[in-house]
């Protein structure tokens, strides 16, 4: 995939708006020009600080915004702390691998825009990790692009709500579409998001199935670059700790760019949902 449609499809980050159940906010560009202006402003500096911190920023903010759209839409929900009996989207197994930096990043920028008398209590946090993500995207060398604005903030979170909403590693090409599908997005939408990929890292045990017990016949997965395969099984050996991890993109992990998709082309993708 060139690098113009890249950039073009990769700016769905932007559209993934359009989720029908988005507490049927109308979002424009500009939304809080009259309530708080320089709030893009505001949220780009306080991303800036906090990606200088450490560059998991990046690849933690940008995972957030996904796994809270794929539940509930863009509705900040998967920032909600669980309590009493409720445990909330935050603490459901699939979320328990979302980086810390990235709800601290939306946190850190929600309190600088409060900080702003005329803007206090009046961004919603939904609309902060969608510039946030922007923002991040344009750190590490993607595009940037408008936002439209005017998100509310969910007000339930619950655990339950995840439950096969959200892609999982060894997903084939029939489920990867089906999930899409039902956030309203084709398989090119799929495929786009997908090149997400290219930032970030992942454990060891998302994947070790492919390089040491795929099948009977192939104990390394040939799909796999063999030189690719004897290198995540140097960076993974078998009982490794569990804290391990290793870039998703092993050519140019820290830059938002279309190696992902070369990858691909040479049997280089990490995960079974990357090269089906």
């Amino acid at each position: 995939m060139g690098r113009v449609n890249f950039i073009q499809v990769l700016a769905l980050f932007s559209l993934l708006i359009i989720f029908p159940n988005l507490a049927f906010a109308q979002l424009k560009q500009n939304y809080y020009a009259n309530i708080c202006p320089n709030v893009e402003t505001i949220v780009r500096n306080a991303v800036t600080a906090k990606v200088r911190q450490t560059f998991v920023t990046i690849p933690g903010t940008l995972r957030l915004f996904f796994h809270d759209c794929f539940v509930q839409g863009c509705d900040a929900s998967v920032m909600i702390a669980s309590s009493g009996s409720n445990t909330a989207e935050k603490d459901h197994q699939d979320n328990l691998s979302l980086a810390g930096d990235g709800f601290d990043t939306v946190i850190k920028a929600k309190a600088a825009v409060d900080a702003v008398p005329s803007c206090r209590n009046k961004v919603s946090c939904a609309d902060i990790l969608a510039m946030a993500t922007r923002d991040v995207i344009m750190m590490a060398g993607g595009p940037s692009y408008a936002v439209e604005l005017g998100r509310l903030d969910g007000l339930s979170s619950t655990a339950a709500s995840v439950g096969g909403k959200l892609p999982k590693p060894n997903m084939n090409l029939d489920q990867l579409n089906a999930m899409f599908a039902a956030n309203g997005l084709t398989q090119a939408d799929m495929i786009a998001l997908s090149g997400a990929h290219t930032l970030g890292f992942s454990h060891c045990n998302q994947f070790t199935n492919r390089i040491y017990n795929f099948s009977k016949q192939s104990p390394v997965d040939p799909t796999l670059s063999p030189s690719y395969a004897a290198q995540l099984q140097q960076q993974c050996p078998k009982n490794v700790d569990p804290r391990i991890a290793v870039n998703m993109d092993p050519n140019t992990p820290r830059t938002f760019d279309n190696m992902y998709f070369k990858n691909l082309q040479q049997g280089k993708g990490l995960f079974t949902s990357d090269q089906p």
